[in-house]
């Protein structure tokens, strides 16, 4: 298996990958949540997260309680691997799967300064439930930003894979 200059591995079936920004950026737009990999200790931890997405800052936004095995696991070691899949389903009589998917590593920041707290909940918050102009106010008010932990996962690299479905009559 190859790698590039970083270290990155290639992938191996060049017909699978999904290079163009445009389709990473659907799939990313259209997640409901991603998964992380996160590792402490030669331990494995996996949890899925609703996210924000800032295509500026080339990052992503969770949120967690202020404890945690996820906090535990992240103080511990920054570097993740994340991934939002786009379930296409089983293409019967094909034995196959459709699906994209975008795959990131990237590096975990505590977001701690009050203003961008909000700002990342408030993204959360208008990414889940858009135009919820009272629901924002209300869980962004007073001391409920205190009351979360935000992490930025800056991607350091981002790449997309795709299986679609077989054409219509074909293999």
């Amino acid at each position: 298996m190859k790698t590039d200059e970083n270290g990155r591995y290639h992938l191996r079936r060049k017909d699978k990958a999904m290079p163009d920004p445009a389709d990473q950026l659907a799939v990313i737009r259209g997640g409901k949540f991603l998964t992380l990999a996160l590792c402490r200790d030669n331990e494995p931890y996996l949890v899925s997260l609703c996210y924000a997405h800032s295509e500026a800052e080339r990052c992503f936004y969770v949120h967690s309680a202020l404890q945690g095995k996820k906090l535990d696991f992240l103080r511990a070691n920054q570097r993740v691997w994340g991934q939002i899949l786009e379930d296409r389903g089983y293409v019967g009589g094909a034995a196959t799967y459709a699906y994209r998917s975008v795959m990131f590593e990237g590096l975990a920041e505590f977001v701690e300064e009050p203003e961008a707290k909000r700002r990342a909940l408030a993204a959360l918050l208008e990414r889940y439930e858009p135009g919820a102009e009272a629901l924002k106010a209300r869980m962004l008010a007073g001391n409920m930003v205190d009351k979360a932990a935000v992490v930025r996962l800056r991607v350091l690299a981002l790449s997309g894979k795709q299986s679609p479905a077989p054409a219509a009559g074909g293999k």
